[in-house]
């Protein structure tokens, strides 16, 4: 649709620099051939091109009509075609715009839990490069139009993310989640109090700039509260403090690094290693990966467990591992197929 968008700017430019071109070649060439003034040479041109029919501004000589007779035939063709691409600029841009709005209304109709982020600016470039990465559905809420590749599919709803009707046309209450990544404090706020009161059972991420905002943002309902300059400051002082712990956190989370990767994986219902122990379940002596925290369903954190930690139903297995090995761990945690694994074991 962007491509289209740019071929009719080009037509319209195209257009208007044939008529500009039209207008000079017969004002030049009366100038030249007649001897007369400029404005006289225009506006014998104009008329002319126009086939108003008025009279001729002087009288013309041989060479004169000669002329006359290859700019009407050389114009009128000009001015025909210019106004057929008009038409057609009009129409298609007028076409464009229905299909991309109906086009885009029924790709969010057929969104389900996807994520809603609010604001595209610098941080929320990077949430939606993130999420392309990992293939999540997302739409994003902007105030301001925003110049995007031609092959990148993203949704954008463009109005005020603090409104009910942009958060409903996001499909507020099939999302997931939402993130709101919004310039000011206030902002955010507006956003987690809509979107919390429009889906009680949506994860709501939000960005705080000052300290007494993240308590402020919390008791609106948003689950998480992220300060980057909290964040940014403390990433400063620990690569000074302790730079090796920086840079296996940054290896093991970069994203599209395949050597190794720092996963959340949910254990879900009837999967393979529910019931078992850590040693039992063959995690590390088969997979190779390690559990380096469960999170239970309950909130409790366990970190460093032990091999005879029971692995629940529910429970996030905060994993570290190559790329290839995680996948794996993630199909026996899901119980979508059999493995190598559980071969073994029966």
């Amino acid at each position: 649709m962007r491509w289209e968008s740019r071929s009719i700017r080009g037509r319209a430019l195209l257009s208007a620099l044939m008529v500009v071109v039209v207008l000079l070649t017969g004002t030049i060439g009366y100038m030249v051939i007649e001897g007369w003034s400029f404005f006289d040479s225009l506006y014998m041109t104009i008329i002319t091109l126009t086939t108003i029919g008025f009279q001729e501004v002087h009288p013309l000589t041989l060479k004169g009509r000669w002329f006359t007779l290859f700019l009407v035939f050389f114009g009128i063709g000009v001015i025909f075609y210019v106004i057929n691409n008009g038409i057609k600029v009009i129409l298609e841009g007028e076409l464009q715009g229905v299909f991309e709005r109906r086009r885009m209304e029924k790709r969010l109709k057929s969104l389900r839990d996807h994520y809603i982020v609010c604001g595209y600016g610098r941080m929320g470039r990077i949430i939606c490069k993130e999420f392309r990465h990992y293939g999540l559905p997302y739409v994003v809420i902007e105030k301001e139009p925003q110049e995007i590749d031609a092959d990148d599919d993203t949704i954008f709803i463009y109005g005020d993310a603090t409104r009910d009707e942009n958060l409903l046309r996001a499909g507020i209450e099939r999302a997931r989640g939402l993130v709101s990544v919004l310039s000011t404090d206030a902002q955010n706020l507006f956003v987690v109090l809509s979107a919390r009161g429009l889906n009680p059972k949506l994860t709501i991420v939000a960005r705080a700039g000052d300290e007494g905002s993240e308590q402020k943002l919390l008791r609106a309902g948003a689950d998480r509260v992220i300060s980057p300059y909290h964040i940014g400051g403390l990433r400063i002082a620990h690569s000074i403090l302790k730079p090796a712990v920086v840079d296996f956190i940054e290896f093991a989370t970069r994203t599209g690094n395949i050597e190794l990767q720092m996963e959340e994986i949910r254990v879900e219902k009837g999967s393979a290693i529910a019931g078992k122990t850590i040693h039992e379940s063959g995690i590390g002596r088969e997979l190779g990966v390690i559990i380096v925290a469960i999170k239970r369903s309950g909130g409790d954190m366990r970190f460093n467990p032990m091999h005879n930690t029971v692995i629940r139903e529910g429970d996030t297995l905060i994993a570290i591992g190559e790329v290839g090995r995680l996948k794996k761990l993630e199909e026996l945690a899901r119980g979508i197929k059999e493995t190598a694994l559980q071969k073994r074991e029966t």
